[in-house]
């Protein structure tokens, strides 16, 4: 089955203290989504979309030789938004497409490349990696039926009492049968805490269409660990320093 992924580089970084975009702050002379480009390219012949936003031609500049085509999102409406900018660049591809953050530097691709082999060979028509944190502050929360099986994922800011509760978190890297997304991100609703469009949504549509939905715990939670601060930028530095 063709792959190819979408990297979300859109964000700004606002808990930062520089207004550089996120993705290129700096580690062991490499840009933070270098590190995500290096781990997915291996898995994705059907091609690498950068989508772009905050200073995109920082951006593109940063990666001008990484071989990867940019999606220029001019307006930052959450998620979903920036995955729906790709769908004309994705036309004529039909597979697998994964959808994962500029910011986790420490991605392994035998990671993606177990969950992309899971999603696919459950038949899914839309995965996502969670991870268990013990401090889930900031992330999205993954909700299970009494059964075990994927409920929702919900936003922080739109999360009750209960659902914070969850250590659970959404990593923000995604399977999906391309087509299907697609369909789905066209009925998304802005109707949240954030007004934002949120790729999450995609999958509660597809779950609500009796797809098949599935959420796959990572093994080590540093694969997927982002980072939003200062000192978790030093802290992934120390980590691939050695």
């Amino acid at each position: 089955m063709e792959r190819a992924a979408v990297i979300l580089a859109a964000g700004k970084g606002t808990r930062m203290s520089s207004d550089l975009p996120k993705v290129l702050h700096d580690v062991e002379g490499k840009p933070l989504v270098g590190y995500v480009i290096d781990a997915i390219r291996p898995l994705c012949g059907g091609g690498i979309y950068v989508v772009v936003g905050y200073r995109a031609e920082n951006v593109k500049a940063a990666l001008a030789d990484e071989h990867v085509q940019f999606v220029l999102q001019k307006e930052q409406l959450g998620t979903g938004h920036a995955v729906r900018q790709c769908e004309s660049v994705l036309k004529d591809f039909s597979g697998t497409l994964t959808v994962l953050n500029g910011d986790v530097p420490c991605l392994q691709t035998e990671t993606v490349r177990r969950f992309m082999d899971y999603h696919d060979s459950e038949g899914a028509s839309a995965s996502v990696m969670s991870a268990v944190f013990d401090d889930p502050t900031g992330y999205g929360r993954i909700v299970r039926d009494n059964e075990g099986r994927l409920e929702a994922i919900v936003e922080e800011k739109d999360a009750d009492e209960k659902q914070k509760a969850i250590r659970e978190i959404n990593s923000g890297l995604f399977c999906f049968d391309k087509e299907k997304l697609f369909v789905a991100l066209s009925e998304m609703r802005s109707d949240n805490v954030q007004s934002e469009y949120y790729l999450t949504d995609a999958v509660g549509i597809l779950r609500d269409r009796g797809e098949k939905v599935l959420a796959h715990p990572v093994r080590d939670v540093r694969d997927v660990t982002g980072v939003n601060t200062d000192e978790e930028l030093e802290s992934v530095r120390r980590h691939i320093r050695g």
